[in-house]
């Protein structure tokens, strides 16, 4: 019951979300009709599924509460693309690059935890520590340039295309955040989570293993960072040591736009689904629109803005 009670504010979210993205894309169509096209459709998905992983598992660790927060997944995104293509290199069978690509970013989230867990580390601080190392390690060790070399038959599925769909959004980020949800609302684990959120000391007195379970959403955060990574290989065709470049701040922007309370305890991965959607397709608009970045930047401010005090009202409503 404490669970279904913790979703009926995103349920909420999600819909006000919705109706936005609705708003955003009338509203564009109206200034310009030109705007969206297949390929524009084809390029926001492509997009959005970066950031929808990189978002998932930024929500995850704000969901468990006690201050959680990775402001280093950009990073990890950029570090464990770069792992992957040099292993490549250096002679790894092309085939286990996705597992690489996967692990290594599992491992640099398994390092936050051990900040955050093993040496009680504010995550805040940890987690800013390592953005900088994982960030200025892809770029040391590349001099700044991308590595090529991605096997083909990943280039096949990261460019395909389903009826407009890309095949990483598809098979990816889809199951991915489907998974999330039928965990946190229908399992121990989901349950756990939002304990954790609501009141750590509380979780910790009936038994929930709270620090391993934090390790643990420290190291998805990460492997999901690694996904992320894949994706831009897959996409790209290439190893860029920048493409995880302000995705720690865009996917922070999307769990606090999807419903996730920054004190964790309340919220839901489809909000943060939508959240992710409806930001790219705002930016990837203003942008055909030749909208100034630094506008951009304003504009996504203050729909984030507008969002949370739409959800603080609703609050007061309900209460």
């Amino acid at each position: 019951m404490k669970t279904l009670r913790n979703l009926q504010g995103p349920a909420l979210t999600l819909a006000l979300l919705c109706a936005l993205w609705l708003i955003v894309i009338v509203g564009l169509l109206a200034l310009r009709p030109s705007v969206f096209n297949l390929g524009t459709v084809t390029t926001i998905l492509q997009f959005s599924t970066i950031l929808a992983l990189v978002g998932l598992g930024q929500a995850l660790v704000i969901l468990a509460g006690g201050a959680g927060i990775d402001l280093s997944v950009g990073g990890a995104v950029s570090l464990s693309a770069i792992i992957a293509m040099l292993c490549v290199k250096l002679g790894l069978p092309p085939v286990l690059l996705p597992v690489v690509c996967i692990l290594a970013g599992a491992v640099l989230g398994a390092l936050n935890g051990w900040l955050v867990n093993g040496l009680a580390l504010l995550p805040f601080i940890a987690t800013l520590g390592t953005f900088f190392v994982y960030s200025g390690a892809a770029l040391a060790v590349t001099g700044g340039a991308a590595q090529a070399g991605v096997p083909s038959w990943l280039l096949v599925w990261g460019r395909g295309v389903v009826m407009g769909i890309p095949m990483p959004f598809l098979t990816l980020a889809i199951p991915c955040f489907v998974l999330a949800g039928l965990v946190l609302i229908s399992t121990a684990w989901g349950r756990w989570i939002y304990a954790m959120g609501f009141n750590e000391r509380s979780a910790k007195l009936v038994g929930i293993p709270v620090d391993r379970v934090r390790f643990i959403l420290y190291c998805l955060s990460g492997a999901l960072a690694g996904a992320a990574g894949l994706v831009s290989l897959a996409w790209l065709g290439s190893g860029r040591p920048n493409i995880g470049q302000n995705l720690e701040l865009e996917s922070l922007t999307a769990a606090m736009l999807g419903g996730i309370v920054i004190t964790g305890g309340r919220g839901g991965v489809g909000g943060v689904f939508a959240a992710v959607l409806l930001l790219v397709t705002l930016k990837t608009g203003l942008l055909q629109l030749n909208i100034n970045t630094v506008w951009q930047v304003g504009i996504v401010g203050a729909l984030l803005v507008f969002v949370l005090l739409a959800d603080r009202l609703s609050q007061r409503w309900r209460s």
